[in-house]
């Protein structure tokens, strides 16, 4: 997107999804917006907010577009912030291109991915994060992502941040006072050093926040769990029954996973990829010691992960001895294949959950998906309040709570030091709600919309 949009243009698009329809939307934006719904109408714009159903006339040959639902709001009470307005009509590809044509010719343009969106927050209709919060929204596919989308685009972050920016002016406040009157008899002295509890309580709050960052960003993004063990483990049964479908060849051969496989899945209102990954084991062959690698890679890098072993092999001890080292806090051990016998060693970590199944039988993996549900339930449930859920908030977060930290030491040793602390902590609450001068952050977030928002 071009940054800094003239905001003498007048723009329009198609709001609704391309293609044939019974109804599409298109929407107009900017200060010419009034005029051009009285030209395409041939008459007055309907009264602000109400809708009104007018022939949409083509303004060079007089011939008829459409009968349209018309809708007019006056800036600045509408969603960018300027006149802007939404043609309702009949969603063919013949009347879409008719009356997009009457458009291009009176001089307008079309809109920019997300640039009613960005005119929106550049008019002050938005901060950035409830911007991103209506991004997260249009991505939606689980009830749990639109209910945190929901919440930041009405600003539950907001009213977070500005609670930490109020408690940074405040530390700032006193500080300042005792670096700009130092001899003056009414200002109390140590004055900076008052700042203290409240740079304590600011940097608790800062913490309490990214150590709940992982609860946003996994609503968002989705949990990856990767499934991980010996070959013929029974992994591959595994995926394909909690899946309820053939996504992973199960065989008797060893080694005939290679690559990762993945599947989607919602657990508890969350979207989960789950992967099945090669077996471990070690291997001369080229191409199964790279899945092997992956599988590794894999296991690393997911939010939870589950071990299975055969609990029928007499390598059972030494395959769990193996996994162990890429096990973390709370993963499960699955104790698969009970039919043939049972696990008679132990699983020395008390952290992980231990499960006994039979995950070829009807219903095999049931107890499975229903520990699963209550690990993601309770590991992710969704705060009242909508908290940091993206990378670039975790940022600011974490160059403020840096900034505060530093703050505190300096409070003692140099006041003057402790503000400009504290500027910094202030200018990363800035970026945080988009006032900083971030004109590379803005393009990456809105030309992620669609074009007509």
């Amino acid at each position: 997107m071009t940054s800094g949009s003239d905001d003498r243009d007048t723009i329009f698009a198609l709001a609704s999804a391309a293609g044939r329809a019974g109804v599409s939307v298109m929407r107009l934006s900017g200060p010419r917006t009034r005029d051009i719904v009285k030209t395409m109408l041939g008459a007055t714009p309907p009264q602000p907010r109400r809708a009104s159903l007018r022939s949409v006339i083509d303004p060079v040959t007089g011939e008829l577009i459409d009968k349209a639902l018309v809708l007019f709001f006056e800036g600045p009470a509408s969603f960018t912030g300027e006149d802007m307005a939404e043609f309702q009509i009949h969603g063919s590809p013949a009347v879409i291109e008719a009356l997009a044509g009457c458009f291009y010719g009176l001089g307008l343009r079309e809109a920019e991915r997300g640039e009613f969106t960005r005119r929106a927050f550049e008019n002050g209709r938005m901060d950035l994060t409830e911007a991103e919060g209506l991004a997260d929204l249009i991505d939606a596919q689980t009830s749990l992502q639109r209910r945190q989308a929901l919440r930041q685009m009405g600003g539950g972050l907001r009213d977070i941040y500005e609670g930490w920016r109020e408690q940074i002016l405040d530390a700032l406040a006193a500080i300042e006072g005792e670096i700009d009157f130092p001899d003056e008899e009414d200002v109390p002295e140590k004055l900076a050093l008052r700042a203290g509890p409240g740079l304590d309580k600011l940097a608790k709050a800062l913490e309490r926040a990214l150590d709940e960052s992982q609860q946003g960003e996994a609503i968002r993004h989705g949990l990856d769990i990767a499934i991980i063990g010996a070959p013929n483990a029974g992994k591959s049964t595994i995926i394909n029954s909690l899946a309820k479908k053939e996504a992973a060849i199960v065989s008797e051969q060893a080694g005939t996973t290679r690559d990762i496989i993945e599947v989607g899945l919602t657990l508890s209102g969350l979207p989960v990829r789950l992967s099945d990954t090669a077996g471990l084991r070690f291997t001369d062959d080229e191409i199964e010691a790279e899945g092997v690698r992956r599988a590794k890679a894999r296991a690393a890098q997911a939010d939870l992960r589950i071990a299975v072993l055969d609990q029928s092999s007499a390598q059972a001890q030494a395959d769990l001895e193996a996994l162990l080292p890429l096990l973390s806090e709370d993963d499960i051990v699955v104790l698969n294949k009970a039919d043939r016998g049972s696990f008679s060693g132990h699983v020395s970590r008390e952290t992980l959950s231990v499960i006994s199944i039979i995950a070829a039988a009807d219903n095999g993996t049931q107890e499975l998906s229903e520990m699963l549900n209550k690990i993601v339930a309770s590991r992710y449930m969704m705060r009242e309040d909508a908290g940091l859920t993206r990378a670039r908030h975790r940022d600011c977060a974490e160059r403020a709570l840096g900034s505060v930290r530093s703050a505190g030491m300096n409070l003692t040793l140099a006041p003057e030091l402790a503000g400009e602390d504290m500027r910094r902590a202030l200018h990363a609450i800035k970026e945080l709600a988009g006032e900083a001068d971030i004109e590379a952050v803005l393009d990456r977030i809105f030309t992620r919309f669609c074009i007509g928002k």
